[in-house]
């Protein structure tokens, strides 16, 4: 579980190693995570799409599973987690806030 609740309020595209690229909320201390790990070459890049999405159900449903299932990463970070949207209320969720921010 992570150590303090995040609050997720922007929408990521990240791009991938291989250059492929996935979409993930955050907030912009986890932005910021991203762009370390770019600079470290654990992916190839990271881009903010949109900033202060609204605090939906969907959003609290998102953030509750993330919340409670990584632990966000010490600054002294090797490898870059992409979490996995598990079939189901927490995938669904996900598609919701995109689809209420005009993503994808």
């Amino acid at each position: 579980m992570a150590e303090k609740q995040q609050v997720f309020d922007i929408i990521e595209e990240i791009t991938r190693l291989d250059g492929s690229t996935y979409y993930e909320l955050g907030n912009i201390f986890m932005n910021g995570q991203a762009e370390l790990a770019a600079n470290r070459g654990l992916i190839k890049g990271v881009r903010i799409l949109q900033l202060n999405i609204p605090h939906s159900n969907a959003v609290q449903t998102y953030e509750d599973y993330i919340n409670n299932t990584y632990t966000m990463p010490a600054v002294d970070f090797t490898e870059w987690e992409e979490w996995e949207k598990t079939p189901g209320p927490v995938e669904e969720a996900f598609k919701e806030v995109l689809k209420a921010n005009h993503i994808g």
